[in-house]
């Protein structure tokens, strides 16, 4: 099976397309290079560097390779940039996410999957763990322009029969994620305490998230891609259901390191909620799927990654 995946550069997406392609599909990639790096792009992919706000160029593509399934992946995912910023935000996460869509009713894909976001769609939490019947209650740019998407993919589905997924993750951490945004805190702290600074955490340390390794995001993609789904079921929440406070992140990579080090803290920031957790019965039931690896595990392997990518470039 051909699928395209935007983004495919990128620290998810790149992971998705070396899963893709050693199960024997062929894969399409479409990156603008903007915050993908060259060097995560399988050299097996069809790679096209294309920005997503570019239909003409997308039609072209979408004629030549006709893909049957659409991963989007692509997206403006700083928060702190959507507050700064909302029309750049609003017009690569929405504009550009309904040129995909326009052009995958147009070329009759078979299935569209959409990486949408458990924490930012529904702002602070009226109950833990959040599960998908939530109320939608965005409190940053970001997270209105990524639901907005999920109201045009159902659209399209009611008008033109567009078959869709949506998965709305947690924060997801593990190799390749980019260090140097303001987003993935993980690889934050480790090349920030390979570096000799003090990591400095945004608030007082108890502010939650949960915390899902990229392999497991993976899992839940395939099955998504490849389950048949009812057509009433189409949004999924992805995550443990657990709590993670900033200050046990911190603590975490820092005893995988073996280091001794303490935070700076600092005032949290604008469009940040304070806690959060992902209700996934859904996803264990529609997709038979459920979070493997655990957080000390991961952290552990994400670190020993950011350790040999530094011994390699010595």
């Amino acid at each position: 099976m051909k699928i395209l995946v935007t983004g495919g550069a990128g620290f998810i997406a790149s992971n998705l397309v070396d899963n893709l392609i050693s199960q024997g599909h062929d894969v399409v990639i479409i990156d603008n290079l903007v915050t993908g790096k060259q060097e995560n792009i399988n050299p097996r992919a069809t790679f096209f560097k294309e920005d997503i706000c570019n239909e003409e160029g997308l039609d072209k593509i979408f004629s030549e390779e006709k893909p049957d399934i659409v991963n989007h992946h692509a997206a403006q995912v700083d928060l702190r940039r959507s507050v700064r910023e909302p029309l750049y935000d609003a017009q690569i996460n929405i504009l550009g996410s309904l040129n995909l869509i326009n052009l995958s009713n147009k070329h009759n894909i078979k299935k569209f999957v959409y990486a949408s976001t458990g924490g930012a769609v529904y702002g602070e939490p009226r109950y833990l763990p959040v599960d998908e019947k939530h109320p939608i209650d965005p409190q940053s740019q970001y997270g209105v322009s990524k639901h907005t998407v999920e109201h045009y993919l159902f659209v399209f589905r009611q008008t033109n029969n567009l078959d869709y997924a949506v998965l709305r993750y947690p924060n997801v951490y593990g190799p390749r994620q980019d260090p140097h945004g303001e987003a993935g805190v993980v690889a934050i702290f480790t090349e920030q305490m390979l570096d000799g600074k003090q990591p400095t955490i945004f608030g007082d340390g108890t502010k939650t998230r949960d915390y899902v390794y990229v392999d497991d995001i993976i899992t839940a993609n395939i099955n998504v891609m490849f389950k048949s789904i009812s057509s009433q079921d189409e949004i999924y929440n992805i995550g443990w259901g657990k709590e993670i406070k900033d200050i046990e992140i911190f603590e975490s990579v820092r005893d995988a390191l073996g280091l001794s080090i303490k935070p700076i803290f600092d005032k949290k920031r604008p469009g940040e909620i304070d806690r959060i957790c992902i209700d996934s019965t859904k996803a264990g039931k529609g997709l038979d799927w459920s979070p493997k690896v655990k957080l000390q595990e991961g952290i552990k392997l994400t670190t020993n990654f950011y350790k040999e990518r530094r011994q390699q470039l010595a």
